[in-house]
């Protein structure tokens, strides 16, 4: 299959990772491309970010004052608790801000692109946020705990990792599922108030999100059953991830007509049972499009696609070899530039390709985080860490081509890259860096009649060449 395929270096940076870097050489080879993931995370141990267990302590104290403030109201003790409460908000928007800012530099700096880009597509498929105060910052220490280590691994590892996170529980009420006939569900059920029932919204996302896709071989009676299995699927904002036998349905479960559990509620079934799912050939075809239109194309070829599956099931969905396998077919690599940048790669390709300095990024406040990045990210149609639904965010190009969005883009350029940079580039010089080979003479020409390096900037950043990849 390789030797009619034509490795372009240039193009491995832009569609395969964060953009172009005058601070980095071009990737040789896709063999080169896939080192990056056997390497050490440089970029996760240069811009840290705490895994979810080291997270929770803040959502911990969060929680501890909102309760003492409501036991303090109508009390002299109440306003310095409600201080203490302002003052714990802040800093969860101060961290936020923080793990934002490591985001952004990983993918800005990163020598390792291609992982940052895999981290990125593999959290939006695993969709998770928070839904209360206490959980509403969590999202980046769920990918850096659930997501970014399995990304290079076996799918089912991933799957798993991904489904039993707390913050994923959370944000698909799976934490409340209680099976009808558990024994939780018979000591309660006399109880008013108490929200007591079998909730389908997790078994449905990993049938047809997360595995299957939605035009799997499922149907309603495997989401039922599907659903009562994973009922005991719980946390805590202590423990973090907790399996909890009284509220398991009992019985086995039978799912795309394969049994799971007996007579005992045990959590081994469950993981058995994701294992299966991962392996499922409808999976290795959903996966292996969804990859193919994130990386080349929103109408990837069939047999790109075909290609990318037959690995996928040939290994038992070993990623790397899928990966492999796209970087391997010659459709991966046509010339043309076809997906637009969503907004979150579209800054951070900028600040790469400008080689903004970390120390300009690092020495922003929150803030500055949010009028530079964040509510310009807004009004670019992508809310970070946000997204509209537990599908995530849409890859079809019309999603961000909006002239709401597009004016957004235009206004950014022309003015956040000259805040951040003492000295703005050659204009040449930086078309060079941004776009290598893949400007033309019309967009050469522009650049060198623009009246100002800001302006020649922002015709830059703001060229079809640049917003797609």
């Amino acid at each position: 299959m390789s030797t009619a395929m034509r490795f372009d270096g240039e193009l491995a940076e832009i569609r395969f990772g964060c953009g172009l870097s005058p601070n980095h050489a071009l990737a040789t080879s896709p063999e080169d491309v896939l080192s990056q993931l056997a390497a050490p995370d440089l970029a996760a141990q240069a811009w840290p970010i705490p895994d979810f267990d080291g997270a929770m302590a803040e959502a911990r104290a969060y929680i501890s004052l909102r309760q003492e403030q409501r036991e303090a109201v109508g009390t002299e003790a109440f306003e310095a608790r409600n201080v203490a409460l302002t003052e714990q908000r802040a800093r969860l928007r101060d961290l936020r801000a923080d793990w934002f800012r490591s985001r952004l530099l990983r993918c800005a700096t990163s020598a390792q692109p291609f992982r940052e880009r895999l981290t990125l597509f593999w959290a939006d498929h695993f969709t998770a946020q928070g839904k209360v105060p206490a959980l509403r910052y969590a999202a980046s220490p769920y990918v850096e705990s659930s997501i970014r280590p399995n990304v290079s691994g076996l799918f089912e590892d991933l799957l798993i990792a991904a489904v039993t996170g707390p913050l994923m529980l959370h944000y698909l009420d799976q934490h409340r599922s209680t099976g009808p006939n558990s024994p939780r569900a018979k000591r309660v059920s006399d109880r008013r108030g108490q929200d007591i029932g079998l909730n389908e919204n997790l078994a449905r996302e990993v049938l047809e999100l997360h595995t299957l896709g939605v035009d799997g071989p499922y149907t309603q009676q495997d989401v039922r059953e599907l659903a009562e299995l994973f009922t005991g699927l719980g946390y805590s904002l202590k423990d973090g991830f907790t399996f909890r036998p009284g509220w398991a349905e009992p019985g086995a479960e039978t799912v795309l007509g394969q049994s799971y559990g007996g007579d005992s509620a045990q959590l081994e079934p469950i993981l058995n049972a994701l294992r299966d799912l991962a392996r499922h050939p409808a999976t290795a075809q959903h996966i292996s499009r969804k990859l193919a239109v994130h990386f080349v194309s929103d109408a990837p070829d069939r047999h790109l696609v075909a290609y990318m599956a037959a690995r996928y099931q040939e290994t038992g969905g070993d990623l790397l070899a899928v990966y492999a396998a796209m970087l391997d077919h010659p459709e991966a690599w046509q010339p043309q530039l076809a997906n637009v940048k969503p907004p979150f790669s579209y800054l951070a390709s900028a600040c790469r390709a400008l080689a903004i300095p970390p120390a300009a990024l690092g020495g922003l406040s929150r803030g500055q985080i949010n009028r530079f990045f964040l509510r310009p990210m807004q009004a670019m149609g992508q809310r970070w860490e946000f997204a509209g639904g537990p599908d995530g965010w849409a890859e079809a190009d019309a999603a961000w081509i909006t002239p709401q969005a597009l004016a957004e883009r235009i206004r950014w350029s022309m003015d956040v890259p000259a805040r951040l940079l003492s000295t703005l580039p050659d204009p040449q010089q930086a078309a060079d860096q941004a776009l290598g080979a893949r400007q033309d003479a019309r967009l050469r020409f522009v650049v060198s009649a623009a009246e100002t390096e800001r302006e020649a900037l922002g015709l830059i950043l703001t060229s079809p060449a640049f917003q797609r990849r």
